[in-house]
This record gives structure tokens, sequence and C-alpha cells, in this order.
């Protein structure tokens, strides 16, 4: 049986009813919003690994989840799913005048100028620092940072080469180093700055920090799973061998894997 998406709305809307599910009844925005974030990183995870048939029920999930707050917001008379419908419309519509009316931009990078100006003046934003503040705070630090920083470039406010950049990588390294003998508070700031100029680096490399991160933890995981097998066929515990025994089983770990994952 095919359902539709008038369909979906009467099961949510029936699960919310005086009578229906007492935990759906019981939601709000403050409880759900958890599981938005997790549903969507999840649909991510689902396209990261190319899993097409998990992506359709991750997908699913995130329209739950947008048809659940949708529902709430109905029973208090505010909005409905049709007004969040009409409302992204009517942004696609607004957002992309080289389609629906008479502007011409012939690449990629024009679309996303046009864009950012289109939506700038939608929010009636007077300055870039208020669209800087705006950046969602609920996104992951690395994501955020990236925003921040490419709306800085937007004005002009960037290094002009990646040479640049690195060299200040470089230096936030040092000003880190120094910071060991100060405060933990003043060890944070100057960590935090160190973040925020390899964020600076991925933006000329066009790498999102959050998705390489991530890589590197997986990579790093499945590593130390072989690091523990080698040390099982030599009858060895972890806790009991040196750093000097263990960095010689990952170097052994490391050499044994493709070039494609170095």
């Amino acid at each position: 049986m095919q359902y539709t998406l008038e369909d979906f709305k009467k099961i949510i809307a029936r699960l919310r009813a005086e009578d229906g599910c007492p935990w759906d009844k019981v939601q709000t925005h403050q409880t759900l919003k958890e599981a938005m974030l997790e549903e969507a990183y999840e649909a991510v995870d689902a396209i990261e690994k190319n899993d097409i048939q998990n992506l359709k029920e991750e997908l699913g999930d995130v329209l739950l989840q947008v048809v659940f707050h949708s529902q709430i917001e109905q029973e208090q008379g505010n909005f409905n799913l049709s007004d969040v419908i009409t409302a992204i419309s009517e942004k696609m519509i607004t957002r992309h005048p080289h389609i629906f009316s008479n502007e011409k931009v012939d690449t990629p990078q024009e679309v996303s100028q046009n864009w950012e100006q289109i939506k700038k003046k939608e929010k009636n934003y007077k300055t870039q620092s208020e669209s800087m503040k705006n950046v969602a705070d609920a996104l992951p630090a690395l994501i955020k940072a990236q925003k921040v920083q490419k709306k800085a470039k937007q004005v002009g406010f960037c290094f002009e080469t990646i040479e640049q950049s690195i060299q200040n990588v470089q230096k936030k390294l040092q000003e880190f180093e120094h910071s060991f003998t100060k405060s933990q508070q003043c060890q944070q700031k100057e960590f935090g700055d160190l973040l925020l100029a390899l964020v600076n680096v991925s933006i000329f490399l066009e790498i999102n920090p959050e998705f390489a991160l991530t890589k590197a933890v997986k990579k790093f995981i499945n590593r130390f799973e072989c690091v523990e097998q080698y040390a099982l066929m030599d009858n060895r515990s972890l806790s009991d061998m040196t750093l000097e025994e263990l960095e010689l089983f990952w170097l052994q770990t490391k050499h044994s894997k493709s070039p494609t994952e170095e």
C-alpha cells in the first residue's frame, strides 16, 4: 500500500489526539530537538555510506520531525505543514531569480553569491556581523566556524593565499604551545584560535572540516582495532604494553593499509 503526505499528516494528528499515544501527546519542540539533530545526522551517515535503502528510511525519520513539529504548531493555531511548504516554496522561487525571473548567472559560485545577497535583504541585515551572529548556535562548532569565516570572506576579510592561511596556523600553534604554562582558560582560548585557523585552511581547500574530522576518527578506531588484534595474536594486553610497543603495532597497522586511506 502506498501512503501520501496527507495520509502521514493524519497519522501524526491521530497520535497527538486526546485519545492518542501517551508518548506522542506530550512531546514538545524542546523534547524533540535532539531527535531532529540525530535524524539529520543519520541521514547524512547513510549518504556517506551510499546506503540507499537506509537513506530511504532515514529521510522518512527526517520527514517525521518536520510533520511532527508542524502538527504541534497547528494545534496551537500558529501554522501548519501547508504553511511550511508554502514558505519554503516561496524561498526557492525568490532565491533563484535566474530560474524564475530574468536574472542571468553562469556559475554555481554566482548562484551562491546571489543567494547570500537575497538572504541578507530578506533578513534585513544591515551589517555582515549581523549575518554572522545569525548562524545557528546548534550547528557543530566546526561547521559554524566555516560558515562564519565564509561570510567574512564575502566582504574581503580573509587571507589572499592558502600559504598565508597555513602560516597563521603555525603562528596559532606557537601561541597555543606558549599557553601551556598559563591557566586552563588561556589554553582553551588558544586552542580555539588554533582550530579556527585550521578551519580557515579548509575553506581554501573546499574541505568540510566536520566530515574530515569524522573520517579521521573512524580511521583511528579502525587502526586501533587492528592494534588490539595484533596484541591478541601476540598474547599481550594493551594495558601491559609500553607506548613504544604500541607504536610499533600502530606503524605495522598503518603500513598494511592501502594508500587511499592515508
